[in-house]
């Protein structure tokens, strides 16, 4: 094992000085690799960038088309300065990766974000054994475990045609880049049409360049969502919700897809008919079964209820510590609601 750590938090983020690169950097660098295209983990203002093929095009849209990024297939080895990386499926958007690094034989394990289960649209998480992973810990806390999604979306499908029999329409909020998709490819497109926020239908034409199978939907206009008579869905950002934008489609039913739905009070938080509880994180089993499958013996929290779940670790017996990051400004689905407190 090296004497010094492969990977280092510095005041710009996690940086592995053999290879001169930084992961998920908060400020600019020379060489950034970046775990996922949300705005939290991939900052505009490097020189250039790497992440994996297939969220080259999303990151594009985030980044803008002058960034220089290049894209690695999963399981391609990058080397860097004599430093072996490799990205791996992360579960958690389109292009989302874990990035493994290696030196001298040591290899540590950067995961982003992920969630364990398959979703049907994304390559699955993929545990990669190292010697140190580091894991976010967004719902780390035992409250939360997540039903199988196939119920959830039952759920909503239930709700589309009961709002279709009040001639009300029907309105999902969800983060724009991965939990809309993942919305798209999951409801039952026959029920009725399905009209996208503009901030929703940008990242489509990535996910099916990617093969993801998605409905067929239409652009928002007045008279199209009017002629559906209360028949429709549709699927927009948070940021929607209680805007002059909202006013076009009559009387809706409004209901917000997250995991912070599992809290009791969070509908009432937003003033939502319902509250769909689906992330795109691992939830408590989720986190554990994955740290479990590194065999790893040091891991690093990040990202969440770091305190509750490294005192969690060290009671199993191993090695756990909190790595501080400097996430200012969330821009993920799962800031859109107050978490408890940690002691819940």
């Amino acid at each position: 094992m090296a004497t010094t750590p492969l990977l280092q938090a510095t005041d710009r983020g996690l940086y592995c000085a053999a290879g001169n690169f930084f992961i998920d950097p908060w400020r600019e660098t020379d060489f950034a690799i970046i775990t996922h295209a949300h705005s939290d983990h991939a900052r505009i203002g490097s020189g250039a960038y790497l992440t994996a093929a297939p969220g080259v095009e999303v990151l594009r849209l985030r980044l803008g088309e002058g960034a220089k990024i290049a894209g690695a297939a999963y399981g391609e080895i990058v080397h860097r300065n004599g430093v072996k990386v490799s990205l791996h499926p992360a579960g958690h958007i389109l292009g989302s990766a874990q990035v493994r690094v290696e030196l001298g034989g040591e290899v540590w394990v950067v995961s982003g974000d992920y969630k364990i289960e398959a979703d049907g649209v994304l390559p699955p998480f993929d545990p990669i054994r190292c010697h140190v992973f580091v894991t976010e810990s967004t719902f780390g806390l035992p409250i939360y475990r997540w039903r199988p999604q196939a119920e959830i979306f039952g759920e909503i499908n239930q709700w589309w045609r009961k709002n279709q029999a009040e001639q009300r329409t029907s309105v999902l909020f969800a983060y724009s880049l991965g939990k809309a998709q993942r919305l798209l490819a999951g409801v039952e497109a026959s029920i009725g049409p399905i009209f996208l926020h503009g901030a929703v239908a940008k990242f489509v034409p990535a996910y099916e360049a990617a093969g993801a199978r998605l409905p067929k939907t239409a652009h928002i206009l007045d008279d199209k969502v009017r002629c559906s008579d209360g028949t429709a869905l549709v699927i927009a950002p948070p940021s929607a919700d209680n805007s002059p934008w909202l006013a076009r489609f009559g009387e809706v039913s409004a209901a917000f897809v997250s995991g912070w739905m599992q809290l009791r009070g969070a509908r009432r938080w937003r003033a939502l008919d319902r509250g769909f509880v689906l992330s795109d994180h691992a939830d408590w089993d989720g986190l554990q079964d994955a740290i479990r499958a590194t065999d790893a013996p040091r891991i690093l929290v990040t990202h969440g209820y770091t305190e509750v779940m490294v005192r969690w670790l060290r009671q199993q017996g191993l090695s756990a510590d909190v790595l501080p990051t400097h996430f200012e400004s969330q821009s993920d689905e799962e800031a859109e609601a107050p978490p408890p407190k940690a002691d819940v």
